[in-house]
């Protein structure tokens, strides 16, 4: 059942599974093998470090969202970071040098952090930072993509450094890609993944879900195509409606159960592969994972904010360490306040919640 679904719990035995399958495929997949061996010793270790700072009193989140660049190469419709002006050519935000970028990686090694998602903007346009993560073995980075930079040279850069793990963009068929992302994007990346399997290279997609695409992204035949090819996880993001007249797009309640039970679905029959929905299943971790319960986000200009899509902030790692910003002001006040654990409409309760994130911030 539903109900008994537990996210932590799924993703431990989930990357176990991944595991098992790569190690089964090993003969074919050395390089994978031996990375994701290693890194799950390392997962351990790092648990164990977050549990040493829980007896002192302290929460160190599982997993960071870094917005490594505001530059993108694509225009999508639709597209929130450029909406909330976080993403786009005329943005001029001071962005943390690459040297910061590192400083912050080793920081969140030392306080046992297992994951740092990279986005952007379009985040292989930084590939000095995507560097320096390589160099971090300790912490698998996904790499939020939209694919079409992936050339020869990044393919040698993920198959020689195994905890880079691209998260390729795509909404759905040929037709649906296209249409939100520009003609030729789906072809690109059929052809990326085909040269990422030919490598035995790790690698997801992501979906923005909306009620024009939700039949087809969450139906098996849609996700068995990109699994012949090689891909382990699937996350699913629910649209935000960014602009006026694009609010029929989001999901509601009704999308939302679908989406809940048909990724329970393929769950089931993908016992190798990890399927996610953001923010469907916070409701199953006793509420938002949000301001460093779970996770932060640290934008381009090094402020710590809540999330993605609450993006306010009251301390900035340009002038702090990464432990002091997970205890920053904001993120203690919205902890404190209740508000990530309240009832909510469904979707992400920060980006619901807006006025009173503001008012904590005295805005």
């Amino acid at each position: 059942m539903r109900e008994n679904f537990n996210l932590a719990e799924y993703m431990s035995n989930g990357i176990e599974n991944v595991v098992k399958g790569i190690v089964k495929a090993s003969f074919k997949n050395p390089k994978e093998t031996a990375f994701i061996l290693k890194y799950a010793l390392a997962s351990k270790e790092a648990k164990k470090k977050r549990m040493e700072f829980i007896d002192i009193g302290e929460n160190i989140p599982g997993f960071l969202i870094a917005s490594i660049t505001s530059s993108c190469n694509l225009f999508c419709k639709g597209c929130y970071a450029r909406a909330n002006k976080s993403c786009g050519e005329d943005i001029h935000k001071i962005q943390l040098p690459s040297e910061r970028w590192s400083g912050i990686f080793n920081e969140a090694k030392e306080l046992g952090i297992s994951f740092i998602l990279l986005a952007g903007g379009e985040p292989l346009m930084q590939r000095d930072i995507i560097e320096k993560a390589a160099e971090i073995k300790e912490i698998m980075f996904p790499i939020f993509t939209n694919g079409t930079m992936i050339n020869d040279e990044y393919i040698k850069l993920f198959d020689k450094n195994r905890n880079l793990v691209p998260i390729l963009s795509i909404e759905g068929n040929e037709e649906q890609t296209d249409r939100r992302r520009g003609i030729g994007t789906y072809k690109m990346l059929m052809e990326v993944m085909n040269k990422l399997k030919e490598k035995g290279i790790l690698f997801g997609s992501s979906v923005t879900v909306t009620k024009e695409n939700l039949s087809t992204v969450t139906s098996k035949a849609f996700f068995n195509k990109l699994y012949k090819k090689g891909c382990k996880a699937m996350i699913f993001v629910e649209y935000v409606p960014v602009s006026d007249g694009t609010q029929n797009l989001a999901p509601g309640n009704r999308e939302r159960k679908i989406l809940e039970d048909e990724q329970q679905k393929l769950r089931d029959e993908y016992k190798d592969a990890i399927f996610l929905s953001f923010p469907g299943d916070e409701k199953y971790s006793g509420g938002c994972l949000a301001a460093g319960r779970g996770f932060f986000h640290i934008s381009v200009d090094g402020s710590a904010e809540p999330c993605p899509f609450s993006p306010y902030s009251d301390t900035n790692l340009a002038e702090c360490t990464l432990r002091e910003a997970i205890n920053s002001p904001l993120f203690d006040k919205l902890n404190k306040s209740g508000m990530l654990l309240s009832e909510h409409a469904g979707g992400c309760v920060l980006f619901e919640k807006e006025q009173e994130v503001k008012e904590l911030m005295n805005l």
